[in-house]
């Protein structure tokens, strides 16, 4: 049996460039697991070009090698600019090279190169939920994006700024500095949220997370029960926390311990309607570690909507 027609999308400036200097290495063991074509990207938004010009040349699996932000880009580039799929048979595979690594926690994928293109050339797939988000770009215009891990607002928006702007050079470290910064200086806000088109509450908010997958963040296990193909968000909002709680409580959601917190609230929707309760305060947005922009934003699921390769035995929960 032939094996699927497959194009793998390499970041090269994954992992603050490493990928780009073992890729010569990396593509031999990937290339005794299954056939492939090599997409090389050189810029922001370059996976999603690749991915829809694969598809739409006939390609049956797109795998994306990087971190959360190839993930993204990736998983983008399934779905054409309106979010209808480009090739809805189509699957989508993930050898894990980045620096935080929080979408492949979810699924339990191997990090080493060997074992995570083993589960690729064994082509086990599953039907997972996909976010579309719609928001407010940071030059004003309206815009959006697909996400398959979380999406969320607040500080954490603030802290995938800091992140970026430092070039990851330090690893996960780069997020827990990022985070002690932004934390440090940030100012809680205030938001409205509407659960699919009715019940609408408002909130002091350090950050809000609507979750597809269980971590953000560098492996903070902030939505411990999110299941990907359930057809729901779990909607975890951390509220009026001060520096303090952040320094006293911030193990617990790294260990997913935290929901059970009187600052912490959990609701599940389809759909979720953001907006901050002054117009002109800047609510940023983090969508799987980039911060493209702020609220007032609209998440919505699409149940099912991506095909992904998954290790064997193992379903999309």
């Amino acid at each position: 049996m032939l094996a699927p027609r497959t194009t793998v999308v390499v970041n090269p400036k994954s992992q603050g460039g490493r990928l780009g200097k073992r890729w010569t290495e990396i593509g031999e063991t990937l290339q005794r697991a299954f056939p492939f074509d090599a997409a090389i990207t050189r810029g922001v938004g370059d996976a999603t070009v690749l991915t829809r010009e694969a598809l739409r040349a006939g390609v049956e699996r797109v795998v994306a090698l990087g971190g959360d932000g190839t993930v993204n880009e990736v998983v983008n580039g399934f779905f054409d600019e309106a979010g209808a799929p480009i090739a809805p048979r189509a699957a989508f595979g993930l050898i894990p090279f980045g620096t935080g690594g929080d979408f492949r926690r979810t699924f339990e994928l191997p990090t080493e190169i060997a074992d995570a293109a083993a589960v690729i050339a064994a082509d086990r797939r599953a039907a997972i939920d996909v976010g579309r988000l719609t928001f407010v770009a940071t030059d004003g215009a309206p815009a959006a994006r697909m996400f398959a891990n979380i999406a969320s607002f607040g500080v954490s928006g603030v802290v995938d700024r800091l992140v970026n702007k430092s070039g990851k050079k330090l690893g996960r470290l780069s997020f827990m500095y990022a985070a002690a910064r932004a934390t440090w200086s940030y100012k809680n806000q205030r938001v409205q949220l509407t659960f699919d088109g009715g019940e609408r509450t408002e909130a002091t908010i350090n950050t809000v997370a609507v979750a597809n997958g269980r971590y953000f963040g560098g492996a903070m296990m902030v939505a411990p029960d999110a299941e990907p193909d359930d057809g729901l968000f779990d909607v975890v909002c951390l509220g009026d926390f001060s520096f303090g709680d952040v320094v006293t409580s911030g193990r617990r959601i790294y260990k997913g311990s935290h929901l059970g917190m009187d600052k912490v609230s959990v609701r599940r929707a389809r759909v979720v309607d953001a907006e901050p309760i002054d117009p002109a305060a800047n609510v940023e947005l983090d969508i799987d570690g980039e911060s493209p922009g702020r609220l007032p934003a609209r998440f919505e699921l699409l149940p099912g909507a991506l095909q992904m390769i998954l290790p064997g035995g193992r379903g999309a929960g």
